[in-house]
């Protein structure tokens, strides 16, 4: 295999798309079907984010991390649930590839939809498991309000990002707004602690994966040892973007719904190089963008052909993220 380099993942400003300018919102559109076509994966920026929510959201999570792992632990998911809190080796995600693999080298703080009504579809049993009342630890004052509002900014860019996927395919504008406007998507927080001694061999931050809905966007802090990932011939390209940027990859169901026109790439962080020097912890914040749970998953007729059938299956978004959560040990046990 050879050496890992940079990525050329292309940087596109998703400002134009949507200020009344319809030439720019065309340009944005294009750049993204040429980018999810390619390597799945993008550089957003013109997101309209306030840094200081960035940096807010990112504060609270290291703050919560620093405390003892007694407090830690108060915070942990509960049976069956996947909100909270979860340590070390707890997750591996190469297991949603029914890949047999170390557990990861990472803890995570999770958050599901932050904003719910008092209908059936948020109070059902199945509205329950997928949109769990969240966890604010309490030690960490400014947790809540700061993650809160993420929350809501991520909402924000996906929805819009959704629009942009929707022109890019050709469909009407809004055509994913009704799938996901009671979207069950999901803020998780990634410590990878400072690693003072090798992990166990074939260990890594996080293993080789896909991820399982729509798309996802991530915020991360740079430290040795990163994201990677796969392109087509099977080598590994780092990934470094500026702080106030953030990744977009492509997830498996909007694969789906394209048959494979876009890619859900394989991507993992790989851990420190041995002579990396000073702290290695390295924290990331990653929006899980989920569809609502109802929501059928159907090969678009535009992306089939009688050259090119349907690939997949009828699913359903909440079906879909069940079924990988499982494999991934994602629900606490």
């Amino acid at each position: 295999m050879s050496s890992v380099i940079p990525a050329e993942i292309p940087v596109i400003d998703i400002g134009p798309f949507g200020d009344g300018d319809a030439a720019g919102a065309a340009e944005v559109a294009a750049a993204f079907d040429r980018a999810c076509r390619d390597l799945g994966f993008v550089v957003v920026v013109g997101h309209g984010v306030p840094r200081a929510t960035i940096d807010a959201a990112h504060r609270s999570a290291r703050a919560f991390f620093d405390l003892d792992l007694a407090v830690r632990d108060r915070y942990a998911a509960p049976p069956g649930g996947f909100v909270g809190y979860r340590g070390l080796g707890a997750e591996g995600l190469s297991y949603s590839l029914d890949q047999e693999a170390v557990p990861d080298f990472k803890e995570t703080y999770t958050v599901g939809r932050i904003d719910r009504g008092d209908e059936p579809y948020f109070t059902s049993q199945l509205g329950r498991m997928y949109m769990p009342d969240p966890t604010w630890p309490a030690e960490v004052p400014e947790f809540a309000a700061a993650w809160t509002e993420f929350y809501r900014q991520m909402d924000r860019v996906a929805w819009r990002l959704m629009r942009v996927f929707a022109t890019a395919l050709a469909l009407p504008r809004e055509f994913f707004d009704d799938k996901v406007d009671r979207n069950i998507s999901c803020l998780r927080a990634l410590n990878y602690p400072h690693q003072s001694t090798p992990a166990q061999p074939g260990q890594l931050r996080a293993g080789a994966h896909t991820d399982y809905g729509s798309l996802t966007l991530l915020s991360m802090t740079d430290a040795p040892g990163g994201l990677e990932v796969q392109r087509e011939d099977g080598t590994w390209a780092a990934v470094r973007v500026p702080t106030d940027a953030f990744v977009m990859n492509v997830g498996d169901l909007m694969a789906q719904w394209t048959n494979d026109r876009w890619r859900s790439t394989m991507h993992r962080v790989t851990n420190p190089p041995p002579d990396a020097d000073g702290d290695t912890r390295r924290q990331s914040l990653v929006f899980f963008h989920q569809p609502n749970y109802d929501a059928e998953v159907i090969p678009l007729a535009s992306c089939c052909g009688p050259d090119n059938p349907p690939k997949y299956a009828r699913t359903t978004s909440g079906e879909h993220l069940f079924m990988k959560m499982t494999k991934a040990k994602n629900l606490n046990v």
